[in-house]
């Protein structure tokens, strides 16, 4: 999306917001995959970030005429949908918080070894893969939503640090401090108990059965083996700047960008198709 002048995204904006669908479906493809990325990163779950993509880029649909090019496009979209997902409260981890003390006892105590085979004729090494991708991205629901959010744009969008302080309402030098601070914290964690990113003793492929039996990943429904992943450098096309912060970044690599499902897609195409668009475009 960024790869267009901000003169072309203009004249989109202005086309979409006098009803030119065409034009609308062309800044909705361009910003789909960058919210539903970081609705997963910031919820855990598939489901629940399908839900909130859908929320969010309802929401840049009905303040499209708010937009008045005073920042990127991309960027106008990312406050709306960090705003809005700071604020959600529909999702499983919304109920059910977790903390680091909490993950850590868990890897250290929970009974692994005597959880019976419940693979259900699936290999074991692409359900240790799943389980990997889920469990390492279920970690980051250890930070408060704030933090999250901070890591995510630090991390796997690499935003410029007056960008993402102007999306988080705080200055760089802010942003700057607490994202170096949160890396260490998240890296610390791996360090010490896992054995894919760090140096500690679990290993996913032991702890398979583990989390069938804890419904953290389904054998029938793999979301992230099954995610078609794109490139990272597409994911960067979005930014205007980067920046290094700090050396921990390899330590991160669990951040894959997805395409957004196709469910999403089909349900932003049913209600571009509904009566409904030309009731919001009048909003």
């Amino acid at each position: 999306m960024d790869k267009k002048t901000s003169k072309e995204i203009q004249d989109l904006v202005d086309k979409a917001t006098a009803g030119d669908k065409k034009a609308l479906e062309t800044l909705i493809v361009g910003v789909q995959d960058i919210v539903f990325n970081l609705s997963l990163r910031m919820l855990g779950t598939f489901a629940d970030a399908e839900d909130a993509t859908q929320d969010i880029l309802l929401k840049m649909i009905t303040h499209l005429s708010s937009f008045r090019g005073d920042s990127s496009f991309t960027t106008w979209v990312f406050s709306i949908a960090a705003n809005h997902l700071k604020n959600y409260k529909k999702h499983m981890f919304a109920r059910y918080p977790l903390s680091f003390e909490y993950y850590g006892d868990d890897i250290e105590n929970g009974k692994s070894k005597d959880v019976p085979d419940l693979t259900q004729n699936v290999e074991k090494g692409i359900l240790a893969e799943e389980l990997k991708m889920s469990c390492t991205n279920v970690m980051l629901q250890c930070l408060d939503m704030e933090s999250r959010c901070i890591f995510i744009l630090g991390t796997m969008f690499k935003i410029d640090s007056r960008i993402a302080g102007d999306i988080l309402g705080m200055t760089p030098e802010a942003y700057r401090k607490r994202l170096s601070r949160i890396r260490k914290k998240m890296a610390d964690f791996l360090g010490e108990y896992c054995g894919e990113y760090g140096s500690g003793r679990c290993k996913c492929i032991d702890r398979v059965n583990y989390a069938i039996q804890s419904h953290r990943i389904n054998p029938l429904q793999l979301d992230y083996m099954t995610a078609t992943e794109i490139s990272m450098q597409t994911m960067m096309d979005v930014k205007n700047a980067m920046e290094d912060i700090d050396d921990l970044s390899q330590d991160f690599s669990f951040c894959k960008p997805y395409q957004s499902p196709e469910r999403t897609k089909h349900l932003i195409q049913e209600f571009l198709d509904s009566t409904q668009f030309s009731t919001i475009q009048r909003a």
